[in-house]
């Protein structure tokens, strides 16, 4: 039992990931996928964290009498990894507001449903 709490911050991971799939997977609303997005990222994110870790290390810096040192790379990654998780959220999210200008409405559904009519009426003038 204490092994399985002593591990909680991967239970928050998986939850996490979870969370952010299941939102992706079954929302049709672009913004809310958005979100879906930035949460399984933050999921990542705190797993790489938590790999990084060790316990009873220190930073790399060199001392007398310390012998175990803990790696930088993986938090160093994670601020790139913020920073292009950033960068992809605005992409997304103006990629969003071009389909509300072009189409009127920013549900998956009701976007497919538009193009689907739209190929139907053009097959139809071509006929």
């Amino acid at each position: 039992m204490t092994m399985i709490l002593g591990l909680y911050n991967y239970w928050v991971v998986i939850v996490l990931m979870m969370i952010g799939f299941y939102i992706i997977i079954a929302h049709g609303h672009l913004i809310k996928k958005i979100i879906g997005l930035n949460i399984f990222q933050t999921s990542v994110f705190i797993f790489y964290i938590s790999v990084g870790k060790v316990e009873g290390a220190t930073a790399p810096i060199w001392q007398e009498g310390i012998i175990l040192y803990s790696n930088p790379l993986p938090h160093v990654l994670i601020l790139t990894a913020i920073v292009v998780g950033i960068a992809t959220t605005a992409l997304g999210l103006a990629l969003i507001i071009r389909i509300k200008e072009a189409y009127g409405v920013i549900d998956e559904d009701e976007i497919q449903a538009m193009d689907n009519q739209a190929m139907v009426n053009q097959d139809k003038e071509h006929q």
